[in-house]
């Protein structure tokens, strides 16, 4: 079985932002030379996320504003009774999870006819990364 790993590294300029990051894991996907396999899209931070879903900007927007619903910025959470003012970004990471596993089939990343992957930011600003894993034949 073959192994290969790679690293993204992201600095938002905004707090909440999505990243569309299809381009950077099929280039992964291909490094590696994986023909039948699998690949991991992990954030490595637990106040960002990984998510499969349509490039379309209208989804993206409603995404954001129904996140911002369930876990509201600027509500003091006890969280923050650590120092910390971050307890929404924690709280959509739950929401939206840190990770996704994705099929590659004849050396391509396997995905529907819409999906995409995405890089989401919670509590930007900072120097942040996503690890992809590809294993496989």
């Amino acid at each position: 079985m073959k192994a290969h790993t790679e690293y993204l590294w992201f600095q938002t300029e905004k707090p909440r932002e999505y990243r569309n990051i299809t381009g950077d894991v099929e280039k992964a996907v291909r490094k590696s030379g994986v023909r039948e396999g699998m690949v991991l899209v992990s954030a490595m931070h637990i106040t960002a996320g990984v998510y499969v879903n349509d490039a379309e900007d209208g989804l993206i927007a409603d995404i954001d504003e129904w996140l911002e619903k369930l876990a509201p910025s600027g509500r003091d959470y006890r969280h923050h009774r650590t120092g910390e003012t971050n307890g929404d970004a924690h709280l959509k990471n739950l929401l939206v999870g840190h990770e996704v596993i994705l099929p590659i089939t004849e050396g391509e990343l396997d995905l529907g006819p819409w999906q995409q992957v995405y890089y989401a930011e919670f509590d930007g600003q900072r120097r942040k990364r996503v690890v992809i894993k590809v294993l496989g034949e």
